[in-house]
């Protein structure tokens, strides 16, 4: 019985030795394969279409700029390792069909296309020429959203010839710089003692928001702002027992996500932000010594420490435990 086992075993490694040489041979063999398959294929041709010159003939009188866009990813799709069609046309891909352009030595720039506020074109007609490529995922409802409806090109959050930033081709150098170009006020609510993490880089304004819009208010990135918020505290989501009215109905009912000058993000300091809905029920707005329980320390949650829901079965919907 041995002697099988071992002839078994010693047949069982022969035949994975076997299929581990026509794997490495199949390997071997597949790129000689794939030249004789293409070896009958139309390669695709370098010359330009009529009317375009070649990213050669731009390069050639625009060198200053063909250096800061060498540093960009857009250089290594069109000049580099171009995928389609559009892409292979290079710098005429964007700005369109150059070939009078160069004839006239840069004396007219019919057919060309260029973007910025100096542009002859409209900012949707600027913007349209980037959607050609950049039109799905994140771009779905830019249509009609707010950045959209307000004039915003695209060129005003993003640095196409050059590298400014390391991600996004940004603007700035970050997505908070770039976003604070319009939104000061929020970038002055970062400045606050209680803020969110944005100024440490742990996260950014598109780490809730979608600049690019969004089917919700606000551009968040989900259907409402608790469930923007659960992305990170999932221990206030719930279910619980004893729901807090104001809780399950937005968060930003007592914080301010951008940034408040009071403890844990609240609008308003306690007892006062509590009082807001509490006024005359339980414990009354009249005045308090400052050292007693309703007011020192933690006010309210120094009873009522489970504010966002409660799951025990004494609580009786007081938020205590």
């Amino acid at each position: 019985m041995e002697t099988e086992a071992w002839v078994g075993k010693q047949g069982g490694l022969a035949a994975a030795l076997v299929v581990l040489l026509v794997l490495v041979f199949a390997q071997w063999m597949a790129p000689s394969l794939a030249e004789a398959q293409n070896a009958g294929a139309p390669q695709p041709t370098t010359e330009p279409p009529p009317g375009y010159a070649g990213s050669e003939a731009c390069i050639e009188c625009h060198k200053d700029p063909a250096a800061t866009f060498a540093k960009t990813v857009h250089h290594k799709l069109f000049l580099k390792h171009p995928r389609t069609d559009k892409e292979r046309l290079g710098c005429e891909a964007c700005h369109g069909p150059g070939l009078a352009h160069g004839e006239a030595e840069g004396k007219t720039l019919d057919g060309l296309k260029t973007f910025g506020k100096k542009s002859p074109l409209s900012v949707a007609e600027q913007n349209a020429i980037c959607l050609e490529c950049h039109q799905k995922t994140a771009r779905l409802y830019w249509q009609g959203g707010p950045h959209e409806s307000r004039d915003l090109a695209c060129t005003d959050c993003h640095k196409i010839m050059e590298a400014v930033s390391e991600r996004r081709q940004l603007a700035k150098a970050t997505v908070i710089e770039t976003c604070s170009q319009c939104h000061i006020q929020r970038r002055a609510q970062l400045m606050r003692s209680s803020h969110m993490p944005l100024r440490e880089g742990k996260m950014d304004c598109v780490s809730c928001h979608n600049p690019h819009g969004t089917a919700t208010e606000k551009q968040l990135k989900a259907n409402s702002v608790n469930e923007v918020c659960y992305t990170c505290h999932a221990e206030k989501r719930g279910p619980f027992l004893w729901e807090h009215p104001p809780v399950t109905e937005s968060c930003s009912n007592c914080h301010d996500p951008h940034g408040s000058n009071h403890e844990k993000l609240l609008k308003v300091a306690k007892p006062r932000l509590c009082q807001q809905c509490h006024v005359e029920s339980r414990h009354p707005t009249r005045p308090h010594d400052p050292f007693t329980r309703f007011v020192f320390n933690r006010s309210c949650t120094n009873c009522h420490s489970q504010i966002h829901g409660s799951n025990h079965p004494s609580a009786a919907g007081r938020f205590q435990r």
